[in-house]
Order: structure tokens, then C-alpha cells, then sequence
């Protein structure tokens, strides 16, 4: 049975709730780990956030990841929650992928169509690790923070009811935001 990529993103934020880092708990929960300047970003880096982000998450039925903003909450994170050298390293990858896209295209990742943009990032999956993953769970985490990620993409329910440990879901229901 083939499932929606939007459906295997919910998963996963499921099954990440048990691994996330101390960091990125920390950013979730609004703590600031290392205060002080961290790297100031250009707005062209911010867009290059948001534009990967939406790779990661794209517009679908739901909004994706640009919509809910996402690139504001990775920069957040990655400023208040990350040493200076991974600070450093972050941007260095998201640098790399840019470089990466002009090199295979001319082009900055930001002036690429979808499909290739997809394509570049599919290569920094395999050829910088440390990067893709980091940004893939600041991605995901992001997004169904977010209000739209909560009340787009996740069922949610503002004031729950009673405690049902085991209830069904409809085949096309959405899975409930926590």
C-alpha cells in the first residue's frame, strides 16, 4: 500500500517525538541554551531556508512549510539552542546546497523549479548528512508547531475531552496534534 509523502511526514514527526535532541527540545519548549549573538543571516539565507523547507514540506491540500513559516522557527532554534560551531556548520551546509544548485544548474537553489530543487536536495541527503538531517527535524518540528501544521495538517482539538487511549481513525482522517 503506497502512502502520501504529506501521511509518511506525519509519521515521522510521530516517531521523532522519542529522538529529538536536546537542542531542538530545548527550541521547542521556547528555552534559549547559548544567549548571546549568534550568526546574523542575510535575507537571501532566509529565503533559501524557507525554500528548502518547503521542499522538505511542499504545498499540498495543506500548506506547507513556508506558509507556516518555518524558516523563522530554524533560525530561532539554531541561534538560541546551538553552539557557535554548529551554528556555523548549519549554515556552512545551507551554503553548500546553494553552491550546489548553481554548479549542477546556473542557478541558485532558490531560482530552481520544484523538480530539481528536489533533485539537489535528494544529493545533499547522501552527500552531507549532518546537514540534511538536522534541517529535516527542524523542518518537521517547525511545521506541526506551527498553527497551520496544527490545525491544517494534524486534527486538533483546543480542549480535549475525556482520555480515549485507543480510538480509530476514519481512512482519511488526520492524525491529532498533541
Amino acid at each position: 500500500m503506497m502512502i502520501k509523502r504529506r501521511e509518511a511526514i506525519e509519521r515521522i514527526a510521530l516517531v521523532l517525538g522519542g529522538t529529538l535532541s536536546a537542542q531542538l527540545t530545548a527550541g521547542l519548549m521556547g528555552q534559549v541554551l547559548y544567549p548571546g549573538a549568534g550568526i546574523e543571516i542575510s535575507a537571501e539565507q532566509r529565503a533559501l531556508l524557507a525554500d528548502v523547507a518547503e521542499v522538505i514540506i511542499p504545498e499540498t491540500d495543506t500548506p506547507g512549510a513556508k506558509a507556516a513559516g518555518v524558516e523563522q522557527f530554524v533560525i530561532r532554534v539554531i541561534r538560541d539552542c546551538y553552539p557557535w560551531e554548529e551554528q556555523k556548520a548549519f549554515y556552512a551546509g545551507l551554503s553548500r546546497l546553494d553552491a550546489e544548485g548553481k554548479s549542477l544548474n546556473g542557478k541558485g537553489f532558490v531560482s530552481l523549479d520544484p523538480v530539481t530543487k528536489a533533485d539537489v536536495l535528494t544529493q545533499a541527503m547522501k552527500s552531507d548528512k549532518p546537514f540534511f538531517s538536522l534541517m529535516k527535524q527542524l523542518t518537521i518540528a517547525g511545521y506541526f508547531i506551527s498553527e497551520i501544521g496544527a490545525t491544517k495538517a494534524l486534527q486538533y482539538l483546543p480542549i480535549p475531552g475525556r482520555f480515549e487511549g485507543d480510538v480509530p481513525l476514519q481512512a482519511d482522517q488526520k492524525v491529532w496534534a498533541l
